[in-house]
């Protein structure tokens, strides 16, 4: 890049300083472990602790990892947050009557927590020194695990090879069969709409639904499917205004007849 000249994309550059590096080989699982850290450093007894520096310290820590561009979880921040309520609580004086408890006794609370953890710790440090069976010690006389020697052993009836030959051979005949799918022979809804528009004209006379099929139904699928595509197209035509129909009651015959010879009359 030539001097004098910004380059829009570089990112924006800061002065380095001692804190820029930090290494730590152990991990923190949350801000207590934070705490308890901190306060083994001021080398005395975690009940002889001072909770000022404590939350001194902790604040510094949550400072100096901001300035790493490090993205905090929301538990490190409040806890942030409570330590520095907390000193404001001992720095202080307590209100007479306040039903909150005091400064001392979160401090007290806090302490008991850490004692509490540390504890913990050293507790699971010592069930880990324990020598361990199988790996520090071996039981004396401890069978060795013997891995089973399977072999198998078939056991069928001639009657079971022939339907396993059977099965195998019909499997091969279908696989090399064909479907052939013929067309289809029901009656459409479109060739009844032809056919009634053919057949309606200008005629005023009232014709049976019946008398609009097509000749030469056998099959009796396929007559039903011709009636039912028929009456479909009766009431499509009817619904277009071309065509009237008429029942006289219930479950009687319908009579169709063209809507141009009714003389523009209301639908029955």
């Amino acid at each position: 890049m030539q001097p004098g000249t910004d380059d829009f994309e570089d990112p924006p550059r800061r002065p380095a300083s001692d804190d820029d590096f930090v290494l730590r080989l152990e991990a923190y699982e949350g801000p207590i472990d934070v705490l308890l850290d901190q306060a083994r450093q001021q080398r005395v007894d975690l009940t002889q602790i001072s909770i000022l520096a404590l939350a001194d310290q902790y604040l510094a820590f949550i400072e100096r990892v901001r300035r790493l561009r490090l993205e905090l979880a929301a538990d490190y921040l409040v806890m942030a947050a409570w330590l520095a309520y907390l000193k404001s609580r001992l720095l202080l004086p307590e209100r007479p009557g306040a039903e909150e408890p005091s400064g001392e006794e979160l401090a007290a609370a806090l302490s008991l927590q850490l004692r509490r953890l540390d504890a913990m710790r050293n507790a699971g440090r010592q069930l880990m020194a324990l020598p361990q069976l199988g790996q520090a010690l071996f039981a004396r006389g401890a069978p060795e695990p013997l891995s089973p020697l399977r072999r198998p052993k078939f056991e069928t009836s001639i009657l079971e090879l022939l339907r396993a030959f059977a099965g195998i051979h019909q499997r091969k005949r279908m696989a090399d069969a064909r479907l052939d799918v013929e067309p289809s022979k029901l009656y459409s809804t479109e060739r009844a709409l032809q056919r009634l528009r053919s057949m309606l004209g200008d005629t005023a006379d009232w014709r049976a639904l019946p008398e609009f099929l097509p000749d030469g139904l056998e099959e009796p699928i396929v007559a039903r499917s011709a009636l039912a595509a028929t009456f479909s197209a009766a009431l499509e035509l009817t619904r277009d205004g071309a065509a009237s129909l008429r029942q006289e009651t219930p479950f009687a015959p319908l009579y169709l007849r063209a809507r141009a010879a009714a003389g523009g009359g209301s639908r029955e």
